[in-house]
Formats: C-alpha cells, structure tokens, sequence
C-alpha cells in the first residue's frame, strides 16, 4: 500500500475508535453516513478514506465493523509493537499513562522519567518511573522507540536532544515550546493553548453573531 496522508492516518485512528465502541454494543455494520456522523465528517470524506485503505462494504449492509477494525489495526500498528516513553510525570504525565495504557495492545507505555526524587523509582499504573539521568541506558535496553514529552518549557530542548541521541524515531511533544528534530524522527507537537484559543475564537464569533 502506498504511503497514506497525514490526516487520513488521524481519521483511519478515530475511525477504528468508534468502530470499536459500536462492538462493544453488538453492532455488527455500519454506513458511511453512520461514521461521519459520529466524528463530524462528511460521508465523502469517509468513503475516500477507506477507498484509500482499499476495504470496501454494501450497498445494502454497509460497511462489516470488525474486518475494519482490523484492517485499519493491520495499517496502523507494527506487527511487532512498539515500546512508548514519557518524559516528565506531572499531572499531565501520570494522566497520559493512566488513560493510555491498556488501550492498544501493539502500542504500550513501558517506562517514565523524571527528576524528581520523589516521583523517582515508583509504579504509575503498571509504568515504572526512572530517574532522568537513566533515559539513554532504558530507550536502548528496551528499544524504546516513541517519546512523549510533557516537561517544563526551559527543559524542552535538552530532553529532546537526549531522547534522539538514545534513538527515539517518533516524538509526541505536548509542551509550548517547538522543537527541531533530524529529518529521520517524526515530530507531532500538540498545543493545549493554541487549541484552546481556537475554541475560544469561535465561540466569542459565535457570541457576536448572537
């Protein structure tokens, strides 16, 4: 299969989210329209998304949910898995391991780092916490290959640093600060203020309009 759009890569994610909900409920088909309408997308968009992935369903029945499911597991995740990091366990951190872990079975939070000694040595939901100083050492022995970032701005850029010399290829940074990475990582940087002033532009235009 060719390589996939950036933003068909994020549908094909919440796609296998909700298809995953609607089992949970005996759901056995689903339409386009039906799909769309869970995640505000047009039906269009669905159908192209999954022409692309080269699944197709009936005219009469829709779309068959679990042979989706797993061939959208079949393009997203790594036959073999892949070993996931976070760097930083203040509450946004210890949340993310909370939340996550368990959610994908080819995707698994396998350790944490911190500086705090307090924090240090300690089990966050099944996830160990070392101390920073042991990043290069456990991204190698456990052949990390994912890093989520969730440390203070002025630390930002020596964590990265070191989590691409220890040989991170795929970096999640949820700090404000950008971050410059080699060619040969995968940088996605998520922003909690950019999006909330997103939300916050279109409701004040929402209230003007009223």
């Amino acid at each position: 299969m060719r390589k996939l759009p950036e933003k068909t890569i994020e549908r094909l994610s919440q796609y296998r989210r909700v298809l995953l909900i609607c089992v949970s409920k005996n759901k056995q088909h689903i339409f386009s329209h039906e799909l769309a309408g869970m995640l505000h997308l047009t039906p269009v968009q669905v159908r192209r998304d999954i022409m692309l992935i080269g699944y197709s369903g009936t005219l009469r029945q829709g779309y068959e949910i679990k042979e989706m499911i797993e061939l959208i597991g079949n393009i997203l995740d790594s036959s073999e898995g892949l070993k996931t990091c976070v760097v930083g366990l203040g509450n946004l951190g210890r949340a993310m391991i909370s939340y996550f872990n368990g959610k994908r079975t080819k995707l698994t939070i396998v350790a944490a780092f911190d500086i705090n000694p307090e924090k240090v040595n300690r089990i966050y939901a099944g996830v160990p916490c070392y101390h920073i100083d042991m990043l290069n050492k456990m991204i190698r022995s456990e052949n990390i290959s994912i890093g989520i970032m969730t440390v203070p701005g002025d630390e930002v850029a020596r964590v990265t640093e070191s989590m691409v010399l220890s040989g991170i290829k795929g970096l999640l940074n949820y700090t404000p600060t950008p971050v410059n990475v080699p060619n040969h990582v995968y940088l996605q940087e998520y922003d909690m203020i950019t999006s909330l002033e997103k939300i916050a532009y279109f409701v004040k235009r929402g209230n003007n309009e009223e």
